[in-house]
């Protein structure tokens, strides 16, 4: 078993995870992917996770996430059992508490970057007026307030990908869940994004786990967590 355990001052952590365990099948074989991870985040942190291609990365930032359940053990994001849910009330929890960003955009390539930001706002109850507002916000925030009409093809990776992370904040999630963010940009792109990021960290209090293979993209973080074979093996905290 490891166990990571941020300074927090005496407050409840936002994401607590206690004896983790996920096992898949692949045909007649189990694999182990997570073997009993114990790990706490504090609101307001920045966490890399790090580790070699297998070691449980990308599983355990589903499971934090809530697109994935554990096979053991227990997941709790702002005092909420989230182990507990079913597949639709998974649904309606990321929704309201967790924003998204990926290594590929998934962007809608028909649709302009403001209606590619209003799409989380759909499901809301919220008016056209106060989605589009809200997305004019986002997408101001993340420095591309004269992009707003203009679709994916036109514009760079590293707009594509501010896009994506407007889409994410959008709903304002405390919870942003990043995974290889900058892997699919040029250094300088990714340095804009990871800067973004981080201020969006700092600025704007958002918690965000990101997974990345890249020890300069982990500067950026307060921590960066090491895995390997699915268990915690080393944690490094940054100065302020």
């Amino acid at each position: 078993m490891s166990a990571y355990e941020p300074e927090m001052s005496g407050m409840a952590p936002l994401v607590s995870i206690r004896d983790l365990h996920k096992t898949y099948r692949r045909g007649p074989e189990t694999v182990d992917v997570l073997h009993g991870l114990d790990l706490d985040i504090a609101e307001g942190d920045f966490v890399a996770l790090m580790g070699p291609s297998g070691s449980g990365k990308t599983t355990l930032l589903n499971l934090i996430g809530g697109l994935d359940t554990p096979t053991g053990g227990t997941i709790e994001v702002a005092g909420q059992r989230i182990d507990q849910l079913g597949s639709g009330q998974l649904a309606q929890w990321r929704s309201r508490n967790v924003g998204f960003v990926f290594q590929f955009y998934n962007l809608m390539p028909t649709l302009t970057a403001l209606k590619n930001v209003e799409l989380p706002l759909l499901l809301t109850p919220l008016s056209a007026a106060h989605r589009r507002r809200n997305a004019e916000i986002a997408l101001e925030l993340v420095g591309l307030k004269d992009r707003i009409k203009h679709r994916p093809s036109e514009l760079s990776g590293g707009q594509q990908q501010r896009v994506a992370i407007a889409r994410a904040i959008v709903s304002d999630p405390r919870l942003l869940i990043c995974d290889e963010p900058t892997g699919d940009l040029d250094r300088a792109s990714a340095e804009e994004i990871l800067t973004l990021l981080q201020r969006l960290n700092r600025e704007h209090g958002k918690t965000i786990v990101m997974v990345t293979h890249d020890p300069k993209a982990a500067e950026y973080a307060t921590h960066t967590l090491h895995l390997d074979k699915g268990t915690l093996v080393e944690q490094v905290r940054r100065a302020a």
